[in-house]
This record gives C-alpha cells, sequence and structure tokens, in this order.
C-alpha cells in the first residue's frame, strides 16, 4: 500500500476499503484517492488503476452497483471518473 500512488495526479498514500477480506489479504475492495477523488476497484485481489480512458466503465459501474452498501457514500455517489 505505501508505494501505490494513483495513476492520474501521483497522490499516495490512497485510502483502503475493504470489502471482502480475509486477514491482510483484499479479495475485494476499493483504492481511493483523497486529491481527484477517483477510486479504483481490487477485484480478486488485483487493484485496477487505469487512466481513465483505459477502464471499463460497465465493468466498475456493476462493482459499485453490487457493493453500494459496504462502500462510503463518497465512492458511491461523488467519485470519478463515474459514480451512482
Amino acid at each position: 500500500m505505501n508505494i501505490l500512488a494513483c495513476p492520474i495526479d501521483k497522490n499516495y498514500p490512497l485510502e483502503l476499503f475493504g470489502i471482502k477480506k480475509n486477514g491482510n489479504t483484499i479479495f475485494e475492495g476499493v483504492l481511493f484517492c483523497t486529491k481527484c477523488s477517483r477510486f479504483y476497484p481490487i477485484i480478486e485481489e488485483i487493484p485496477i488503476m487505469l487512466p481513465d480512458e483505459l477502464r471499463d466503465e460497465k465493468q466498475e459501474m456493476k462493482f459499485l452497483n453490487d457493493n453500494k452498501a459496504a462502500l462510503p457514500k463518497k465512492i458511491i455517489t461523488e467519485a470519478n471518473p463515474w459514480h451512482l
């Protein structure tokens, strides 16, 4: 976590929100940049940290819908590049 930075503005550290985890291993969750308000989903232990133009909007909107009860409001309703 200490070496991960936002690919857009290079801000670090990123906030980590674990949804499905076992001990220190996050199977599903979100990394959040407090500077640009972008979220990066963690799916099957892999953080998907791509620039906006390479992101899969359909996959990430499904991720937000599936996890809206477990994520903070700032990610669900205000995050970039899209939100619910």
